[in-house]
């Protein structure tokens, strides 16, 4: 898929509003800069986030509820993670029984984090578009691309 520009990025995150539910991970994956906090933001603005979704690489989790947003979100950046054993400290697990992580920076919680989440993978074409690529289970073959 072709993501022309920063707003066909965010839309497509708008896009995923419409078909999360709790206990879903979306992991996005890329190099800096190729869109996954603009996604991330194109999700919460859809779910009803009325402020700016701040990036979390220093805060590493920033959370969202209800009233916020119409399902609890966890925006989760793990670029500063350097060992995949610190992401027990983070709690992750325990909110999927009510909430959706978003999360920049999958690999650094190393192989077999996470094995239903809708895998993203952005790059940056030479023109500046994104190019997107996608893999999921079948309940996310079922559900997405919309």
């Amino acid at each position: 898929m072709r993501l022309a520009d920063a707003q066909a990025t965010e839309a497509l995150g708008a896009s995923l509003a419409g078909v999360i539910r709790a206990g879903d991970v979306i992991a996005l994956s890329g190099p800096l800069g190729a869109g996954k906090t603009s996604v991330a933001r194109g999700l919460l603005r859809a779910l009803g986030l009325a402020g700016e979704a701040p990036s979390p690489s220093f805060a590493i989790v920033q959370p969202y509820a209800p009233p916020e947003v119409r399902v609890p979100v966890l925006h989760v950046d793990l670029y500063r993670i350097d060992d995949p054993a610190e992401i027990e400290e983070l709690g992750l697990d325990e909110a999927l029984v009510d909430s959706v992580l978003v999360v920049e920076w999958p690999e650094r919680a190393g192989g077999g984090c996470w094995p239903g989440a809708l895998r993203l993978t952005l790059s940056i074409e030479p023109d500046g578009a994104r190019a997107l690529t996608w893999e999921g289970s079948a309940a996310w073959e079922r559900r997405w691309p919309t």
